[in-house]
């Protein structure tokens, strides 16, 4: 028998977004701090890595932002002195930034589903990541910052005998051991250095979320879905103390230098500090909107002077741990854990503004505008074709607003809708794209000779994508016409067009993916007329898309002829052909 490898098909989204997305727009995944230079890096839901001054006088903390993944960023790690960031995503890809400057160096696809969790050893400059697809591998970080978007192969050791998916992952400093935690419940242990499968640790009886080595690598911290924490040695290969502080899932680990006080947060919102030598003695730091997902410790100086916390919520915030220590020596706490526990602080010491993010969509019947809401109640009313907010509505009733806006039309589907990132992200894909032709009167756009063309949308929302790509350019002598009318200040030309009706943003991202989600190339509009991303769009961008964009092939309208017969229960005669 003969099998044949069929390729997956190939489809097209874009962002409707601002040109600077200033504010995390969702839930917070991954912190990480660079107190050299006084900057928090923030990555989450809305797919984008946020670098941001912790100075506390600075009015505005923004400083830049980093896109290139196209899915939620589910962790991050800053390497080499804070000059290299890597990160993972849920778009199965892990990404090696230059951190001061903000970009993307190179994307490493060895990942074959969700990156959930990485780790690094600093002593070694040496990562590992992992996910959904139960694969560790390990990355040395100097051989990751030589590659090119273009030369970007690298051999990579994977540590493999997990036997479902992995959501935590720690290595010691020194980059002896690994530990990976799972839906599997148990800890698993292995030599990074021979890749060696060293134990499996069992006690917990749900997901293992969270995960802490010391330096050494001889114990290890786990934080889990059951409620506990638990303290393991590895030498004796077993659990050699729980804590229980939560009421919920704990979700999120740090400790300090000495491996004697652990903080933890979770489901729960709150955030505890605990000693690890008597756990009797622990104090509740605060306790947040949100459950808690990441934590970060300020490490400028022993004890630690705060904590960075960021939820479900886009904000995130500081919390002063001064006073901490007070709390040890004098011995106020309450070592009795049913009786509720005052939090040392009420208030944040600095909150790094979050954003809204949309939570619910409703495509209108003219399959063309969109209506949404957001988590602050708002509603606001979106133009899919020109890939831009047309109104903010403010807190109206949703429902209401469809109904105010129903028109007596039909037009077929031919676009799909995501939320995952907090934005409005369309989908188009060959099966459906083409499906809309309206007629350009209805569709809102006059033509010069008083003529009512059928336009499909499908087809010029993909010219409009694509109008920066040299390939679209309608040939030669137009461009060197374009250049002219450039010179005398025109810059209107059919050239200019891409499909002589609208234009979407040139800040729009446009995304090249499989069904199912692999993301396979992104860029931003504008961005196509660069070499690299011309050469790398004319080896990813779908037949079908090619078709309408640079042949300029626009599917066939089909005119159906058709009879209208009278039904059986109106009296009337059924008519002869």
């Amino acid at each position: 028998m003969w099998l044949s490898y069929l390729p997956r098909q190939r489809c097209v989204s874009y962002v409707i977004r601002d040109e600077v997305e200033k504010y995390n727009r969702n839930g917070v995944n991954a912190l990480q701090l660079d107190p050299a230079l006084n900057r928090l890096f923030t990555a989450g839901r809305d797919s984008i890595i946020r670098i941001w001054s912790v100075y506390q006088h600075k009015q505005d903390p923004y400083i830049a932002s980093m896109e290139h993944h196209t899915d939620w960023v589910n962790d991050i790690v800053l390497c080499c002195n804070g000059k290299t960031l890597i990160s993972a995503s849920s778009d199965t890809t892990v990404k090696v930034w230059n951190a001061h400057k903000g970009f993307c160096m190179s994307t490493l696809r060895t990942h074959k589903d969700y990156v959930k969790a990485l780790a690094y050893a600093k002593d070694k400059e040496l990562v590992a990541s992992a996910g959904l697809d139960r694969q560790i591998f390990l990355w040395d970080v100097n051989t990751l910052t030589a590659l090119t978007a273009s030369n970007n192969t690298v051999t990579t050791s994977s540590l493999s005998g997990n036997k479902d998916s992995i959501y935590s992952l720690a290595m010691n400093q020194m980059g002896t051991v690994i530990v990976s935690g799972s839906t599997e419940k148990v800890l698993r242990v292995w030599d990074p250095r021979t890749c060696a499968k060293l134990m499996k640790l069992k006690g917990h009886s749900d997901n293992v979320k969270s995960l802490l080595l010391n330096r050494d690598g001889t114990q290890c911290l786990s934080g889990s879905s059951d409620g506990t924490i638990r303290l393991w040695s590895l030498g004796q290969q077993r659990c050699i103390a729980t804590y229980r502080v939560h009421d919920e899932g704990v979700w999120a680990l740090q400790v300090n230098e000495a491996f004697t006080h652990v903080y933890s947060g979770g489901r729960d919102k709150k955030i505890y500090c605990t000693d690890l030598r008597n756990p009797d003695i622990r104090v509740l730091i605060c306790e947040e909107k949100a459950p808690v997902l990441k934590m970060e410790l300020d490490r400028t100086t022993d004890p630690p002077p705060a904590i960075w916390v960021s939820t479900t919520k886009s904000s995130v915030n500081k919390w002063s741990l001064k006073g901490m220590h007070n709390f040890r020596s004098s011995g106020e706490y309450d070592n009795d854990c049913t009786t509720p526990l005052t939090p040392l602080c009420t208030q944040p010491e600095q909150v790094i503004k979050g954003g809204a993010s949309i939570i619910q969509c409703h495509i209108l019947n003219d399959k063309r505008h969109i209506l949404t809401k957001d988590t602050n109640n708002n509603v606001a009313f979106w133009d899919v074709l020109k890939a831009c907010k047309g109104e903010d509505l403010g807190k109206v009733e949703f429902d209401e607003e469809i109904k105010k806006r129903f028109k007596m039309v039909y037009v077929p589907n031919w676009f799909s809708v995501d939320l995952k990132t907090g934005m409005l992200t369309i989908t188009l894909d060959e099966s459906d794209c083409f499906a809309a032709w309206v007629s350009a009167k209805d569709a809102g756009f006059s033509s010069s000779d008083g003529s009512d063309p059928k336009l499909n949308l499908g087809g010029l929302l993909l010219q409009a994508l694509l109008e920066f790509w040299p390939r679209t350019r309608i040939n030669p002598m137009d461009e060197e016409e374009n250049e002219v009318n450039h010179v005398n200040g025109e810059q209107e030309n059919r050239v200019q067009k891409g499909n002589g009706y609208f234009q979407v943003p040139p800040h729009t991202p446009v995304i090249f993916g499989e069904a199912g989600g692999r993301t396979l190339f992104r860029l931003l509009c504008r961005d196509s007329g660069g070499e690299t991303e011309s050469m790398l769009l004319n080896e990813t961008v779908p037949q079908w898309v090619i078709d309408i964009t640079v042949d300029k092939n626009m599917p066939k309208f089909n005119k159906i002829p058709f009879y209208l017969q009278p039904h059986s229960s109106s009296g009337a005669k059924t008519l002869k052909k």
